[in-house]
């Protein structure tokens, strides 16, 4: 049975967050799953101790943890530089048994490059990608040891430039030939992208390790024009039994609104209770259409 999340971001301008808080609030709202960002996990959620007591809050109000991230410029895996690579190798070797003590079973973003795209910066695809499955080979012997699958999440032609289409996505997991290395895809992404969204989510089978919510407007879902019906018949005929987790991004201002380029808030004046609303009635909704 799928299970449904959401991303904390939803709340907040800053990817750090006290992650407690929002355990507890998803819980209320009735969701099962809560996303957290890696970046918090640099700053705000240092020592082990820390990452128990996230552990313990969750466990208490059983919810599933899930971790999202975007690699900086400097923790690119695929860069001809070698010295980002191995400042990007050693940030992925003592993160990933971070996520264990905490029970993150799945880590998913854009793991294989580095996010948000600078368009300036050069760009070999061909050679990106072979230095990112050479690399992700490396890294997955240790997510299999620590037992976090990374999903390699598709992006739109904006955000990234290496896997576009779940096609791509399928020739790199074989490419790297892990069990701990599948597909993360995002209905944003997908609705730019995909000839049709139904069929990618076919196309990536039991590859599908983990799958993003949103709106093609990057509200919650039923707020757009997405077809959510097709969607959810896809991931029945997959027999799809991953997190569903929604990504929706409606205020501008702070390092999020400028990364995800939100520059006017797609909710007027949304207050937090707004906010809880809208996820409370797209949570239905989605457990509606999808019939999982």
């Amino acid at each position: 049975m799928i299970k449904y999340g959401i991303y904390n971001a939803y709340w907040t301008r800053e990817w750090s967050s006290d992650y407690k808080y929002y355990i507890e609030k998803v819980k209320k709202l009735g969701f099962d799953v809560l996303e957290i960002s890696c970046a918090a996990l640099q700053s705000d959620y240092i020592r082990d101790e820390q990452l128990l007591e996230l552990k313990k809050c969750a466990d208490d109000n059983e919810i599933i943890l899930t971790a999202g991230y975007g690699p900086t410029k400097e923790q690119n895996i695929c860069s001809s530089d070698e010295a980002i690579v191995k400042r990007a190798m050693d940030f992925f070797e003592q993160l990933i048994p971070r996520l264990k003590i905490m029970d993150i079973k799945i880590l998913g973003g854009g793991l294989y490059s580095y996010w948000p795209l600078d368009p300036n910066m050069p760009m070999d695809k061909e050679a990106d990608t072979e230095r990112a499955i050479r690399n992700m080979r490396i890294l997955s012997k240790i997510a299999e040891e620590n037992d976090v699958t990374l999903g390699m999440e598709v992006l739109n032609r904006y955000e990234g430039y290496m896997m576009n289409t779940c096609e791509e996505a399928l020739e790199f997991i074989e490419a790297v030939g892990s069990s701990h290395v599948k597909i993360m895809l995002d209905t944003y992404h997908m609705n730019i992208e995909e000839d049709n969204i139904g069929k990618a989510i076919r196309k990536a089978g039991d590859n599908l390790c983990h799958l993003h919510l949103g709106e093609q407007n990057r509200r919650v879902p039923g707020k757009g024009t997405l077809p959510w019906t097709e969607i959810g018949q896809a991931l029945r005929d997959i027999d799809y039994q991953g997190a569903a987790v929604m990504e929706p991004f409606v205020m501008a201002g702070g390092t999020i609104g400028s990364e995800i380029k939100v520059w006017r808030d797609l909710i007027p004046g949304a207050t937090e209770e707004k906010l809880d609303k809208d996820a409370e009635g797209a949570l239905q909704f989605v457990r509606h259409v999808f019939e999982i």
